[in-house]
């Protein structure tokens, strides 16, 4: 296959935390097309043309209805899938301006957890690697 054949996607992620150092971890619902019930944090995909931290504060605030600040990249992620994609995740970090959150029709649940207890959600190991290294840098 040629290179133009091939998909590259690029997806974005943020570790958005609180002052009292919890981060919001989210419920996908059960008709999300995508892992229905598996733990999250906010995220998508980068939409061609859009700036980088532009589209990770667009999804941050489609999600959750949360705005940020101190938005800055911390890891960064790729892999191909079972569809023959290559996938580029951009994992960032957020200050949550606000607790009040309002979820999007993909989300049923939230809550606010100390990143060792997100250990213990089901969510995709990727996920769970970034928020351990959002951990060890602490």
């Amino acid at each position: 296959m040629r290179n133009e054949d091939k998909k590259i996607g690029i997806s974005q992620k943020a570790i958005v935390s609180r002052d009292d150092g919890k981060i919001l971890a989210i419920r996908r619902s059960d008709t999300h097309p995508l892992r229905p019930k598996g733990w999250d944090i906010p995220g998508g995909d980068l939409e061609f043309g859009e700036d980088a931290k532009e589209g990770m504060r667009r999804e941050i605030a489609e999600e959750t209805g949360l705005e940020v600040s101190d938005l800055k990249v911390v890891d960064v992620i790729s892999w191909p899938n079972d569809r023959g994609e290559f996938w580029i995740t951009i994992c960032y970090l957020a200050k949550s301006e606000g607790d009040a959150v309002k979820l999007s029709w993909e989300h049923d649940d939230f809550k606010w957890v100390m990143p060792e207890e997100f250990r213990q959600l089901d969510a995709l190991p990727r996920i769970k690697q970034f928020v351990e290294f959002f951990k060890s840098q602490k």
